[in-house]
């Protein structure tokens, strides 16, 4: 294992009804903004119980966040924040309005352009106000730990920051929440989950065995429950361990001490600035063309997860590791998740402007060994079409 540390301070209350403990985590005197997303809360019922539950008179709504959140839109919270002095903020919905909601944090409280929050990757950030969430998608992981990912819809920039100021103080986490959740969603959520693991999990080697297995069991829980929910929306056994697992998939657990890639999500996050793809779609399309690419720097890894997940019997680690992608591949189209270029209406014309995002970004030295630059990443997105 290698060296590292760990910090994870977040107050989890998970289960049903969970709801109810807002009235102990929100000051009753608080100035707070509820953020959400298109407006599901609201049908649901959910946003009533939000308010229903807080104790505090002060209550400034802001919705309308998209589901890769705009800069743009959320300059506008912001503005709200500093106006009204908002000094909490309670985030009520999936991974996006929970990064959003944390950009919103750190933008009010700081004094240049909040754009500069995310091309520095947070290291600008000093200060932000604190932030509590209710999860309504299991995917992302945002609810426990302290990164965020926002696009600017004006140029097509999708970036990340992270920051120990914009850890939510706690998450609540009821599973039926998620019952009314599209398909496309639960799937979505499903991979993203599956591959946030992954990219902390299929890099080579390093010696840690608690590690592996944690990941391991996490992508065994994934790949046995996603496909139940698909089938029988209201599996609350299911669900919960879909979000639970989604939730340790990214809470900085799994990358105590291993080596990380990550690569899959950074050139997926160009495929959805540029292109408007799904985020989890992005990833099983990445992801399978990128372990094909990388086969011989991730052979061992893949062949200890075909054996340990897929039940591979192959003994020769080629065989295994090709069987492992197969059965990845085939497990995302069961989830109802494509995975080619070609299945978006894509093609190799759109290589070279993903190319030219990466370069911009500065994402010119991706993966676990730091070799993957821009011209790489056309080759993967070449086996991806």
């Amino acid at each position: 294992m290698q060296n590292f540390t760990f910090h994870n301070a977040v107050r989890v209350h998970f289960g049903k009804n969970e709801v109810t403990k807002l009235a102990d985590e929100i000051p009753a005197d608080a100035h707070l903004l509820i953020t959400y997303g298109g407006g599901s809360v609201k049908k649901t019922g959910l946003l009533d119980r939000v308010k229903a539950a807080v104790k505090t008179p002060h209550v400034t709504e802001f919705g309308g966040i998209e589901a890769n959140p705009h800069y743009e839109t959320l300059i506008k919270a912001i503005e709200i924040c500093k106006k009204e002095k908002i000094d909490f903020i309670l985030a009520v919905g999936g991974g996006s309005v929970i990064d959003a909601s944390k950009l919103i944090a750190a933008g009010a409280k700081y004094a240049g352009d909040p754009w500069e929050i995310m091309t520095s990757h947070g290291s600008v950030v000093k200060d932000a106000l604190p932030i509590g969430t209710v999860l309504t998608i299991a995917a992302t992981g945002s609810e426990m730990n302290n990164g965020a990912v926002i696009t600017k819809a004006e140029t097509n920039d999708k970036l990340f920051f992270r920051s120990p100021k914009v850890l939510p103080r706690f998450s609540i986490l009821d599973p039926e929440v998620t019952f009314t959740l599209p398909p496309h969603q639960t799937a979505n959520g499903v991979i993203d989950a599956f591959v946030h693991t992954l990219e902390q999990y299929a890099t080579y080697p390093a010696d840690a065995k608690i590690q592996d297995r944690l990941a391991e069991g996490l992508l065994n829980t994934l790949k046995e429950e996603g496909p139940k929910v698909l089938v029988n929306p209201q599996d609350y056994t299911a669900r919960a361990n879909i979000m639970w697992g989604a939730t340790l998939a990214l809470n900085g657990l799994l990358e105590a001490g291993v080596p990380t890639d990550w690569a899959t999500h950074m050139i997926g996050h160009e495929l959805t600035a540029l292109y408007g793809m799904d985020h989890g779609q992005t990833l099983a399309v990445v992801m399978i063309a990128l372990w094909k690419h990388q086969f011989e720097e991730k052979k061992a890894k893949l062949a200890q997860y075909g054996r340990r997940v897929w039940d591979v019997t192959a003994e020769n680690d080629d065989e295994a590791a090709k069987e492992a992608i197969a059965a990845t591949e085939k497990f995302f189209n069961q989830m109802g998740i494509k995975t080619h270029l070609k299945d978006y209406d894509l093609g190799e014309e759109i290589i070279p402007e993903v190319q030219e995002k990466l370069k911009a970004h500065g994402m010119i030295a991706l993966g676990e060994h730091e070799k993957i630059t821009p011209k790489e990443a056309g080759e993967i997105l070449q086996l991806a079409l």
